[in-house]
C-alpha cells in the first residue's frame, strides 16, 4: 500500500482529541493548585502565577517587574550562576516574568527523579530565599535603564505608553511595567524584599501542574512549593476601570518615516459574560489577518497598511480594545479615518453570514492545537487559576464560541464598543508647527 494511503489512514484514524481533564485543590495554608496528568512525555511543568504583577506597583512604577527579574540572580545558598549551572545541568528551562496583572515562574524538567529534584530543590529557593543582593540589585537596575533607553527610540512602545496613560488615567493600568527612570532610581533593595514579601506568598499564588506525575505525586510536590512559602494575606481587588468620558486624539512628534496609529478604550475582563461574542466577533473585524475587514479595508483596498489588527486583552479589570496599524506619516490621518469607520460599521452591523461561519470555522478547528502541548496547557491553567474560570473551561470553550449567533456580536460590539469615543495616538512625524 503507497505510504501516503497508509498515513491518511493513520489520521483518519484518530479520534479528536478531549480537553484535558483539570483537577483542583487548595494546600493547607492557601494555595491553590490547578493540576492535569500528561504521561505521553516524562517530562513535568510547573507555573507559579502571583497577583504581583505592575498594577501592585503603588507609588513605586517597575518595582514589580524588577523583583521578578531578580529572583534568579541569588537564592538561598546558591548565587546566579550557581542557579543557572544548577538548572542547565539537568536540562531543566526556569522562566519568569511580570506583566500588569501577575507575575509568574515557571520550570521545565524531565520527570525521572535524579533529574528533576536538583532543578525542583533550586526553583524553591529562587521563589522561596531570593536575596536580593545589593550588587544584584544595581546589575538588574542599569539593565532595565538600558531597556528604558531602547523603548524611548521605539515608537511603537511610545504609542503604547501612551494610550496606556491616557486610557487609564489614575488607574494601577496606566503606569508602564517597567517603570521609568526616576521610579526606578528611587527604588532601594529593601523595597524588592519588601514586594516580595507581601506578594509571593501562598495565598495569593496559583500553581498549574502539568506532567507524567499521578494525584498523589502531584499533591505532594505542591505540598512542598506551598511550605515554601509563606501564607499571607490575598491582594485586595483593583479599582473599577473608569469609563472614557470624550475622545482624546494624541499626536507625538517622533523622527520616522512610519507612523505608529493606536485607537483604543477599555475592552473587558477575564470572565465577562460578552467574552466569546467579542471574540469570535474581533476574529473578523481585526484578528484573522490577511482575511479580516480592517485588513481588506486599510491594506487591500486602499493599500495604506502593511498590517492592521485588533484585539482585546481580558485582564482582571477592563483591559484594553486596541487596534494598531503602521503607516506613512502623510497618510496618518486617512488610516485612522478608514479604520475608525471599518470599527463604526462593524459594530453597527456586525459580521456578514460568510464572514462569521469562516472566523467560526477557524477559530473551533484550530482550538485543539492550541492546547496540544504540556506547555500550552500549564499556561492555561495558570490562567483559569489565576482569573477564577470555571473547571470547564477549555472543554466547553468551543461549545461556548459556537453558541454566539451574529445577532449576539452585533448586540455584545454595539454595547461594549463607541467608535466616537476612543483614544487615537499618533507616533511619527514633525512637530507641529
Amino acid at each position: 500500500m503507497p505510504r501516503f494511503i497508509v498515513l491518511l489512514l493513520a489520521l483518519v484514524a484518530l479520534p479528536l482529541q478531549a480537553a484535558p481533564e483539570i483537577q483542583h485543590w487548595t494546600t493547607d495554608n492557601g494555595l491553590r493548585v490547578y493540576y492535569v496528568q500528561a504521561p505521553e512525555l516524562p517530562m513535568t511543568d510547573l507555573r507559579l502565577v502571583f497577583d504581583a504583577g505592575s498594577a501592585r506597583d503603588g507609588a513605586q512604577p517597575g518595582l514589580a517587574q524588577l523583583t521578578n527579574g531578580l529572583l534568579d540572580s541569588g537564592a538561598g545558598e546558591w548565587d546566579a550562576d550557581a542557579i543557572a549551572e544548577r538548572f542547565e545541568a539537568v536540562g531543566a528551562q526556569y522562566g519568569a516574568g511580570a506583566a500588569r496583572d501577575m507575575a509568574w515562574v515557571s520550570l521545565r524538567s524531565l520527570s525521572e527523579p535524579d533529574w528533576f529534584e536538583p532543578a525542583f530543590t533550586t526553583f524553591l529557593a529562587v521563589v522561596g530565599q531570593p536575596r536580593f543582593a545589593a550588587a544584584d540589585f544595581e546589575r538588574t537596575r542599569r539593565q532595565a535603564f538600558v531597556a528604558l533607553q531602547a523603548q524611548a527610540q521605539d515608537p511603537g512602545e511610545i504609542a503604547s505608553k501612551a494610550l496606556y496613560a491616557a486610557l487609564y488615567g489614575d488607574h494601577p493600568y496606566a503606569h508602564p511595567p517597567l517603570g521609568t527612570r526616576e521610579s526606578l532610581e528611587a527604588l532601594r533593595r529593601t523595597d524588592l524584599a519588601a514586594f516580595h514579601a507581601r506578594h509571593y506568598v501562598a495565598r495569593n499564588g496559583v500553581l498549574a501542574i502539568v506532567g507524567d506525575l499521578d494525584r498523589a505525586a502531584a499533591e505532594a510536590l505542591a505540598a512542598r512549593v506551598s511550605a515554601a512559602l509563606p501564607a499571607g494575606e490575598p491582594a485586595p481587588a483593583l479599582p473599577p476601570v473608569p469609563a472614557l468620558e470624550e475622545p482624546r486624539t494624541l499626536r507625538i512628534p517622533f523622527p520616522s518615516e512610519q507612523a505608529h496609529v493606536y485607537l483604543g478604550a477599555p475592552g473587558m475582563r477575564r470572565g465577562d459574560p460578552d467574552y466569546f461574542a467579542l471574540y469570535l466577533g474581533n476574529h473578523v473585524l481585526g484578528g484573522s489577518g490577511f482575511t479580516s475587514r480592517l485588513m481588506k479595508e486599510v491594506r487591500v483596498a486602499r493599500g495604506l497598511s502593511y498590517s492592521v489588527y485588533s484585539y482585546f486583552l481580558p485582564m482582571a479589570m477592563e483591559g484594553p480594545f486596541l487596534t494598531g496599524l503602521q503607516t506613512r506619516v502623510d497618510q496618518a490621518g486617512e488610516a485612522v479615518t478608514v479604520a475608525r469607520d471599518t470599527l463604526a460599521t462593524f459594530v453597527a452591523e456586525g459580521p456578514s453570514a460568510e464572514e462569521y461561519r469562516a472566523a467560526l470555522a477557524n477559530i473551533t478547528g484550530g482550538f485543539p492545537l492550541r492546547v496540544a502541548s504540556n506547555r500550552d496547557i500549564v499556561q492555561y491553567l495558570a490562567m483559569i487559576g489565576f482569573y477564577g474560570l470555571p473547571l470547564d473551561y477549555l472543554d466547553r470553550f468551543t461549545d461556548r464560541v459556537e453558541a454566539v449567533g451574529i445577532a449576539d456580536i452585533r448586540d455584545a460590539f454595539a454595547r461594549r464598543l463607541d467608535p466616537e469615543r476612543m483614544i487615537t495616538v499618533i507616533v511619527g512625524g514633525p512637530e507641529a508647527e
